[in-house]
């Protein structure tokens, strides 16, 4: 069984090392490395050099977006499985990733673990838990980790890659398709495998009103019997987040009177 792993990068060279720095221990002739690089200008491509004999396949041109980029590595990819670790991303230091690998072998169509997401500026991390079982109230609140899932290669191909006119959204949209609508097969493995720091496109505040406008336009138009639903769900949730991050409810809070409730 063989594995690619690829990772996407454009003018983030600090990231881009810290992802090669934690997938080289593991490249193997069971594990290829593929790194598809936007023609960055701050950087990177020196550090692509510098491991260019650990790299399987490398290129930097530019691209139409980050789903452009991931296409181009599926593109690229001999493995019957795929890991995207985009730049920023890393693998947990104490994951044996031939034990991993040994999961594929079952043959489903994804398999995915838990993921560490950290702040870029403290060492504080939490752990995001995936469940066993996944329905599409999963995907209306959240969706598979890229970086801690295994694709099997001939099952994203079949879906045509990442839709590249999605900006933010392509990787959920593929996830949620893929196990609801094609009824793909998918196993979790409950080991935390990644590290994803809070500094990608996705997680920047200014870009989460895109997403869920990609979300909601993709729910419409794919699954239109649940658009009701998550539109009524979205308002009941921005509700409640504002009632969350309200000052009077984070100072009670604070001082222990709302320890009993789930806010």
């Amino acid at each position: 069984m063989k594995l690619s792993i690829i990772t996407i990068n454009y003018n983030n060279a600090d990231g881009l090392l810290r992802t090669i720095e934690s997938i080289m221990p593991h490249c193997s002739e069971d594990v290829e490395y593929i790194v598809i690089d936007g023609a960055s200008t701050d950087g990177s491509i020196e550090h692509i050099r510098k491991y260019a004999e650990q790299i399987n396949f490398q290129m930097s041109e530019p691209d139409k977006g980050v789903f452009d980029a991931m296409n181009k590595g599926l593109s690229k990819a001999t493995g019957d499985y795929l890991l995207f670790m985009n730049s920023g991303d890393i693998l947990n230091k104490d994951i044996d990733l031939k034990k991993t690998i040994s999961h594929l072998a079952g043959g489903e169509d994804i398999i995915f673990h838990n993921i560490e997401i950290a702040n870029c500026h403290n060492a504080k991390k939490q752990v995001n838990t995936c469940p066993d079982y996944i329905d599409f109230k999963f995907f209306a609140e959240r969706s598979l980790p890229h970086q801690a899932s295994f694709i099997k290669t001939e099952v994203l191909r079949a879906y045509g890659g990442y839709n590249d006119s999605m900006k933010l959204g392509a990787d959920w949209a593929f996830f949620a398709d893929a196990i609801c609508l094609r009824q793909c097969s998918y196993k979790h493995i409950n080991e935390c495998f990644s590290t994803y720091y809070l500094d990608g496109i996705s997680s920047d505040s200014a870009n989460h009103a895109l997403l869920w406008e990609e979300k909601e336009e993709h729910i419409k138009e794919h699954y239109p019997l649940y658009h009701s639903l998550y539109k009524e769900w979205r308002s009941k949730s921005q509700e409640l987040y504002k009632l969350k991050t309200s000052v009077s409810v984070r100072l009670l809070k604070k001082i222990g009177f709302l320890k009993w409730l789930k806010l």
